[in-house]
């Protein structure tokens, strides 16, 4: 499985990005991906996730109304596009599927790719 994050860079607020999540190594299509971010000094958060099954959507309370995730099964790709951008916005945001394997659950990650609003 290998994810690779890409669309990071610096933004001022208001502005909007769209961050890519290519995949290969596996059934994109049959699975779930997530976007999560971690910003210095806090705990890595879920932002956005969407279902394989239908696309349904999830977001997080502080993203939601302004970030919109989506997959095209056909690139084998997750997008996040983020309008509005706050400097609070401000992360690392990596792109994460998971698969269990004998009942143990096993977690797969991007490199990250670096948000920074700010004026």
């Amino acid at each position: 499985v290998q994810l690779v994050e890409s669309g990071g860079g610096l933004v001022q607020p208001g502005g909007s990005l769209r961050l890519s999540c290519a995949a290969s190594g596996f059934t994109f299509s049959s699975y779930a991906m997530t976007w999560y971010r971690q910003a210095p000094g806090k705990e890595r958060e879920l932002v956005a996730r969407i279902f394989s099954a239908g696309g349904t959507t999830n977001y997080a309370d502080s993203v939601k109304g302004r970030f919109t995730i989506s997959r095209d099964n056909a690139k084998n790709t997750v997008y996040l596009q983020m309008n509005s951008l706050k400097p609070e916005d401000t992360a690392v945001y990596y792109c994460n599927t998971w698969k269990y394997i004998s009942g143990s659950k096993l977690d797969y990650w991007g490199q990250g790719t670096q948000v920074t609003v700010s004026s």
